[in-house]
């Protein structure tokens, strides 16, 4: 593992720790390599069953780094390939992870780092969280999912407007338009609030949890047969679950049901 992400594990918990403090945890190519790697890992692990995105320091991301962009293009170097080498793999990983991921926004996350904070199921934000869609203020259009997340969160004339003026908007603001899904008052907070929000998950079905999120990405899209097919498909997959049986049994004793994730 890279020194420019730190992957933590806390029961069934896993946070990935965006760590370049100092460039604000620009994306350089090391980093984008990291992420799409680890993040293929986890799909398929079964001990973790709830993801934390997180940057260190005072910023999530503020998507390229620019400084290693400029010297691409100086040597000639035009060609983005970078979208499908890196930040393409990144968003299919993260909006098809068949667990949650919670985002813990703190400070700004602009560019490729707010459209991954977008895909992210939960995103818990402080005071000085920033969202800001910076793409054209470098002459680039956007990339990393933003143009299917943004929409499907603020609606078309708001995402046209975000990704146009490229302005940052601030937490209250994020979170009226459901930027963010909380805000709590200390950007201090903003960690633990992920982290106990990420716990709750973990210890809940995540098989369905998993369903859900493959219902959602069809349904949200598809038509309203589409939508009856994907349902019938996961309701087979959940209700052959032990947590399925589980869950009913304990309902039936009147007691709390303990979930297992399989």
């Amino acid at each position: 593992m890279t020194d420019s992400l730190l992957s933590d594990r806390d029961g069934a918990v896993v946070t990935l720790t965006l760590n370049r403090p100092e460039a604000m945890n620009a994306l350089d190519v090391d980093l984008k390599e990291a992420l799409r790697d680890t993040l293929a890992s986890l799909e398929s692990d079964k001990s973790c069953r709830a993801i934390v995105l997180a940057g260190a320091g005072g910023a999530f991301c503020v998507g390229q780094d620019l400084r290693e962009h400029a010297a691409q293009l100086e040597s000639g170097h035009t060609d983005l390939d970078t979208v499908r080498q890196h930040y393409n793999p990144i968003a299919q990983r993260l909006a098809g992870m068949p667990k949650p991921v919670v985002a813990a926004v703190r400070g700004m996350a602009a560019g490729a780092g707010a459209s991954f904070a977008l895909l992210a199921d939960f995103r818990i934000g402080g005071p000085k969280t920033r969202f800001l869609m910076a793409f054209a203020n470098v002459g680039l259009a956007g990339d990393s999912g933003v143009s299917w997340s943004l929409p499907r969160i603020v609606g078309h004339a708001r995402a046209v407007e975000m990704l146009l003026l490229a302005e940052p908007v601030k937490a209250p603001e994020a979170l009226a338009m459901g930027l963010l899904s909380r805000l709590v008052d200390d950007d201090e907070q903003v960690l633990t609030a992920a982290h106990e929000l990420a716990a709750r998950l973990a210890a809940g079905p995540t098989v369905a949890y998993g369903a859900i999120k493959r219902e959602l990405s069809i349904g949200d899209a598809g038509t309203l047969s589409d939508a009856l097919a994907a349902e019938a498909q996961a309701q087979t997959i959940t209700g052959a679950t032990a947590d399925h049986k589980a869950a009913v049994n304990a309902f039936v004793a009147k007691q709390k049901p303990v979930f297992e994730g399989r």
